[in-house]
């Protein structure tokens, strides 16, 4: 069974915020830690290694390419059936030279001479290949993440091409030797101290090539399909969760598996409710009676509307905490509900409400007012010394 591509970022150990020059770092680094000469006693894990990190740095080191992948996954860069081949894009041959002249002294040159095979053919071999994984980023409502939901997602995906069974081939046709690496599946450049050997770029490593292409695919074994894909979103995802869909990626070479289909989420804000992980925070108004003498309210919680009951004197910003009412968790229970009180100004007074307000307000004095009392006292503190530092100058 193939194995799993893991993602470009992971494999270099990087951030997808990550800037050039972090990419290029971290590249250099991994690349002088697993090319196969400095690991002769593991020569096989390395190579591995080396080709995947090279493949990762190649698409991320191109503003294109990476952004082709951030959005279609490893189906916006196709490498091909042998895997990555440097002699599609050699753009970074001078990040390899200096990563060899760092450890051989001298470049490409310094030593004598080593070959190295970057994905290198499979000689020949054609069997099943498991198809890439996609990579498709969905927003949903807050109410989605709040209460689970289903959505069905339209996809064009690549299938195996029905007319020739995924070989690319037309019927009657056979595949023949590649005549550009002699059914070697790889090509070698250079010569003497230093040779690289390639993956052959006419029959991607194959070793064979078509005689007739399959006359629907042109010989790529796939065509690209719609497809509509129902996905199960549990309660309590965020912004950046994932849900992988097993076997919705694209198709295999030559009747491989499919790979796996990655929805990657996004939660929109929501007008009431503002989340903070697990918990919810809202903010509810209320009058000035209320606050002052006390009272109950009415709060908006995700299994409906919860009486609060609010102390006298409670003043705006106050923040009361309802437990277990906030988002649901994925791993079982709820977070918990804030709630956090504005005091509203009533406005559009009749000329009653206003005679009413004056006379209330002829009654009260500083001691009904504090908060603002005590701040007065602070400011007043302050020119004081500002006054008193400027009569000393």
């Amino acid at each position: 069974m193939a194995e799993e591509k893991r993602d470009y970022y992971e494999v270099l150990g990087v951030s997808k915020t990550a800037n050039a020059d972090e990419i290029k770092s971290a590249y250099r680094k991994l690349a002088m830690k697993w090319h196969p000469d400095r690991n002769p006693d593991k020569k096989e894990e390395a190579t591995k290694r080396f080709t995947e990190i090279s493949e990762a740095y190649e698409v991320l080191s191109d503003p294109q390419k990476r952004a082709q992948y951030d959005q279609f996954g490893f189906a916006g860069n196709q490498f091909g059936p042998g895997g990555f081949d440097f002699e599609r894009d050699f753009t970074h041959g001078v990040d390899l030279n200096d990563i060899f002249g760092a450890f051989f002294g001298g470049g490409f040159g310094g030593r004598g001479g080593f070959g190295f095979d970057f994905g290198g053919g499979n000689g020949g071999h054609s069997g099943p290949v498991r198809g890439n994984d996609l990579r498709f980023d969905l927003e949903i409502d807050f109410e989605e993440a709040l209460y689970g939901s289903k959505r069905t997602v339209s996809l064009n995906i690549n299938d195996t091409c029905e007319t020739c069974g995924g070989t690319g081939a037309a019927s009657g046709s056979k595949r023949v030797s590649c005549r550009r690496c002699g059914g070697r599946g790889f090509v070698v450049q250079g010569g003497g101290i230093f040779q690289l050997r390639q993956t052959c770029p006419s029959c991607g490593g194959e070793g064979t090539v078509i005689e007739t292409p399959c006359h629907s695919c042109g010989g790529s074994g796939f065509v690209r399909r719609p497809h509509k894909i129902t996905l199960s979103i549990p309660k309590g995802v965020e912004t950046g969760s994932r849900l992988r869909v097993p076997g919705k990626g694209e198709a295999g070479p030559n009747g491989g598996p499919p790979g796996d289909l990655h929805v990657v989420l996004h939660v929109r804000e929501h007008e009431v409710f503002e989340r903070h992980g697990d918990d919810l925070l809202c903010t509810v108004f209320v009058r000035p009676d209320i606050a002052a003498l006390g009272g109950d309210v009415q709060v908006p919680t995700p299994d409906g509307w919860a009486k609060l009951r609010l102390p006298a004197e409670t003043h705006t910003g106050k923040i009361f905490r309802l437990r277990d009412k906030g988002m649901p968790r994925l791993s079982g229970g709820n977070g918990d509900l804030h709630v956090q009180i504005e005091v509203e100004v009533p406005t559009s007074l009749s000329s009653k409400q206003r005679k009413a307000l004056a006379e209330f307000a002829a009654l009260c004095d500083d001691g009904n007012f504090p908060l603002g009392n005590r701040l007065n006292q602070q400011i007043d503190a302050f020119y004081k010394k500002r006054d008193a530092l400027a009569g000393g100058h």
